[in-house]
């Protein structure tokens, strides 16, 4: 969707209409498949930061910074002004991360996290931060993961299909830093617009949040981090020709394209020679 600089009213009440069926729809979903069961029926804290190895906070910001970036883009289509733009579409992942963790505190299960909504507040804080200064996105936060052998040790923590593996298995999510060479050189340089430098992280051997559970049949397993250097492709800076094209192309710029990637952990460095 290229931004546009006619206001178009109707572009709004309908963008206003979706994100408003959307959000109602998902929480209402949500509630009923989550924390129905988990009302606490009292708002209180959590102090989670050291969950996960921080991998979820991570992509707490990721999520953030992906949603902000496509509020900016459908208001910008809409034709409002850049100012706008960005306090209420750059805004969208913190406004909806944040009604998150007012569900997280009224439930027993959870509770309302800090860690979080600081994850939340450098998402959207890096989105709005480059879109103002720069007025383009020279560094994204992106997503990959791939399948572990360690939900099939806690399939109801970490997922028992496909889908719930990708969400819910952190052992297998990376998140990445992806930065626009180009963005940083000159405009006269050849390098390729579209080829970026990645930077990701991630953790494995986790089959609990703070720890791993100490059960009859389950292995050991040590919990550590990982860090990764990889290339990557800006998918927004592809040309391509039907505006179709590049709408999709940006919609799922979230995404690290696979590419062979470096590994560093307290194991040494690994290579992969095609990493997701």
């Amino acid at each position: 969707m290229p931004p546009d600089s006619v206001y178009h009213p109707k572009r709004v009440a309908v963008l206003a209409g979706i994100e408003g069926s959307l959000y109602v729809g998902s929480f209402v979903g949500l509630y009923a498949a989550w924390y129905k069961d988990y009302n606490s029926g009292h708002f209180h804290y959590f102090n989670d930061n050291d969950e996960w190895l921080q991998v979820d906070k991570v992509g707490h910001a990721t999520t953030s910074y992906f949603l902000g970036k496509i509020g900016y883009d459908m208001l910008r289509w809409a034709g409002v002004d850049e100012q706008k733009s960005l306090i209420f579409g750059g805004g969208l992942g913190f406004i909806y991360q944040s009604t998150v963790e007012v569900f997280d505190g009224f439930s027993r299960g959870w509770g309302f996290s800090w860690g979080d909504m600081a994850a939340n507040a450098f998402g959207t804080a890096l989105f709005i931060g480059q879109q103002a200064g720069w007025h383009e996105q020279r560094l994204s936060l992106k997503f990959s993961s791939h399948f572990t052998g360690y939900a099939q040790y806690r399939p109801e923590l970490l997922g028992s299909t496909p889908l719930e593996r990708i969400i819910k298995d952190y052992n297998g999510q990376t998140y990445w830093l992806s930065a626009n060479v180009h963005s940083f050189l000159p405009e006269s340089s050849r390098f390729p617009k579209w080829i970026n430098v990645a930077f990701g992280y991630g953790a494995e051997g986790m089959l609990g949040g703070f720890a791993n559970p100490d059960e009859p049949g389950v292995p050991t397993f040590d919990r550590y981090r990982q860090y990764y250097l990889s290339l990557d492709i800006d998918l927004t800076r592809i040309p391509a020709k039907r505006q179709w094209v590049r709408t999709l192309l940006n919609v799922i710029s979230f995404i690290k394209v696979p590419f062979p990637a470096l590994e560093f952990s307290k194991n040494g460095v690994d290579f992969h020679p095609l990493y997701f």
